[in-house]
């Protein structure tokens, strides 16, 4: 049963990383948003970060080419943005 919810915990982790993607953030502003607001260790962000960039490199490096191209995100920009994955994750989570 752990590994069940450790899965899901995982998949969770994954999918609120895709979203701080979708809004062009940072490896180190998803990591501290969804530290921030979703209460989710560095460490498990940074791990599965780390694990998403070794699936999808060529994915990453046009990204970050992308990223360092870009102004970064204000941190109400950021706030705001992260508050409407929490929400629509804990609205999907209902489902």
């Amino acid at each position: 049963m752990a590994d069940s919810s450790s899965a899901s915990y995982i998949h969770m982790v994954h999918h609120m990383i895709e979203k701080c993607l979708i809004f062009n953030m940072s490896k180190e502003e998803c990591v501290e948003a969804l530290y921030k607001h979703a209460n989710i260790t560095p460490v498990i962000t940074s791990t599965v970060w780390k694990e998403l960039e070794k699936e999808n490199k060529e994915f990453f490096k046009a990204y970050e080419e992308r990223q360092s191209k870009q102004e970064q995100m204000s941190e109400e920009e950021t706030n705001q943005l992260i508050q409407k994955i929490i929400s629509d994750s804990s609205k999907e989570s209902d489902d």
